[in-house]
């Protein structure tokens, strides 16, 4: 099909002309005398995206998946308890990949398109006075859902019952995207991938680690091989990884923390926010309503959009995509059908967003879907010209 084609997923999102021409490069020798100034290029500049002043962070050959399993082993006790809100596929995908690694996961079920309760989580940390509960586990920004928790009220919440519990937190849809205070929020892990904020292929995952935390990784008696943080830690001190870096991905990283720390992590979240209120904007106007339940928890970096009872959303995915070019986010698990969802992070801009709201609409419309054609544009680029 002529012209180019719109990736509108939450991730992978597309990857800058700019990024590409980075990882196209001949392979090097990774244990160089030369190697350790690219390991400390990216190492030194990676806490800046989450602004992160304590602690370190890490870069696995993985994805942001993986990274809960290598923040977990490296920190939390076999058969430790732990605490998470479930409000949407990944949150429950992080409750399950920590008990399938043996700990016992006490659940607080929320409505899908509900946040996280920092009023539940402090509750359930008070009544655990002998402070079983050595972690809590939460996402940032839920995917599945469009919706965005507050990290700030948590930790707010935890410190109000005195609990020593560590933070958890799954940013993978929204670091190098959203606002993100490691530091303020007191974070203890932070875990993400490339494929998202930092508009680059999946294949890296990762991890920052708070003071706290890495006190704990030396303690801490789960086995651990590949994940292991001390090995790490100890070769990336010299400038080099104890295993072989997946190098092309790392050229990308290198100049993606240029791009992002060039423009400025602030702007980077003004920009994310800008574009949510356009989409958003497009939304009413069509007439229909996001998966999100309250706008004060819609997230920045995707947005969710309910169909009219009757409608597979499924469909209008299928029509967008082979009539039209653009591929849009499904609905997972409980939202199945239910939603489609149209990703605006990474390397977006208002005219490109502007375009796939146009193929939106038009797979809406075939989709017998009642709207107005060019109503949502019409929308969404009044809110941009209020906001540029």
């Amino acid at each position: 099909m002529a012209g180019r084609h719109f990736l509108q997923i939450p991730g992978p999102t597309p990857v800058p002309d700019r990024l590409q021409r980075a990882m196209h490069r001949q392979m090097e020798d990774h244990r160089s005398s030369a190697f350790p100034a690219f390991t400390r290029s990216i190492l030194s500049r990676l806490p800046q995206i989450v602004k992160q002043t304590k602690g370190e962070a890490f870069v696995f050959p993985a994805t942001g998946s993986a990274m809960w399993e290598a923040a977990l082993v490296n920190t939390v006790n076999p058969g430790a308890r732990l605490l998470a809100p479930r409000f949407g596929q990944f949150s429950h995908l992080f409750i399950q990949t920590a008990r399938t690694l043996g700990y016992t996961v006490d659940v607080l079920e929320e409505p899908w398109g509900e946040a996280a309760s920092a009023e539940r989580i402090e509750a359930a940390l008070k009544a655990d006075t002998a402070h079983h509960i050595q972690g809590v586990l939460l996402v940032h920004n839920e995917t599945a859902t469009g919706v965005t928790s507050d990290v700030g009220a948590v930790r707010a919440a935890m410190d109000r019952a005195q609990h020593p519990a560590l933070l958890f937190v799954d940013g993978v849809s929204s670091i190098a995207s959203l606002d993100f205070r490691f530091d303020e929020w007191g974070v203890d892990c932070a875990i993400t991938g490339s494929q998202k904020g930092f508009m680059l292929p999946a294949g890296l995952g990762m991890l920052f680690a708070s003071e706290k935390a890495l006190a704990r990784v030396e303690q801490c008696t789960t086995p651990r091989a590949y994940f292991d943080l001390r090995p790490m830690r100890a070769n990336n001190a010299q400038g080099y990884f104890p295993s072989t870096p997946a190098l092309s991905l790392l050229y990308g990283l290198d100049e993606a923390l240029t791009m992002l720390l060039d423009e400025g992590m602030d702007n980077v979240a003004a920009r994310h926010t800008r574009l949510a209120n356009g989409v958003r904007a497009a939304v009413k106007a069509w007439g229909l309503r996001e998966c999100a339940m309250r706008p004060e928890i819609a997230s920045d970096s995707l947005t969710a959009i309910v169909v009219p009872e009757g409608t597979d959303a499924r469909t209008v995915i299928d029509i967008a995509f082979t009539r039209y070019d653009i591929a849009l986010g499904s609905g997972l698990s409980e939202v199945s059908g239910k939603v489609f969802r149209i990703g605006h992070l990474g390397d977006m801009n208002a005219l490109t967003l502007a375009g796939a709201l146009a193929g939106v609409e038009m797979a809406l419309a075939d989709a017998g879907i009642p709207i107005t054609l060019g109503s949502g544009v019409g929308a969404a680029l009044a809110q941009w010209r209020v906001q540029a």
